[in-house]
């Protein structure tokens, strides 16, 4: 298994959008960047991911599973561009923001430091388990 994280303006699709779908889950569409699709491309059904609310609040706000590999990406008629669906699993306890990730100095790496405008990035498996900690979700 592997881990990512999705980033989304919680006023086009916020967590109380993805818990709706229940098990269906969503597509993550929309991505136009390159490097964004091709991480979709390399997630397998089980993955799981953050669900981080970005702008406003800048924070994980849940946990989210890849229901369904890269496909087509609904919105667009161009063939570039592909996404996955998730389906939510579990609000975090504690919302865990961006402050406290570049606090950290185990997160010093994360690639949401580093580079916080990518919108699907991929989170190692320390990482994924010290922002489960701070989150209060088991990992």
């Amino acid at each position: 298994m592997r881990y990512w994280l999705f980033k989304s303006e919680s006023s086009t699709w916020s967590w109380d959008d993805q818990m709706a779908k229940g098990d269906a889950g969503e597509e993550w569409d929309g991505v136009r960047n390159y490097q964004a699709r091709n991480f979709m491309r390399e997630m397998s059904v089980g993955d799981r991911g953050f669900f981080y609310h970005s702008q406003t609040e800048k924070a994980v706000v849940g946990v989210v599973e890849v229901c369904a590999e890269a496909h087509p990406d609904s919105t667009t008629d161009d063939d570039r561009w592909d996404c996955v669906d998730i389906k939510a699993i579990e609000p975090v306890t504690r919302p865990v923001t961006l402050q406290m990730i570049k606090d950290d100095p185990r997160l010093a790496e994360m690639i949401l430091v580093k580079n916080s405008r990518l919108s699907v990035q991929p989170v190692t498996e320390e990482e994924w388990n010290i922002v489960c900690d701070l989150a209060g979700v088991s990992p």
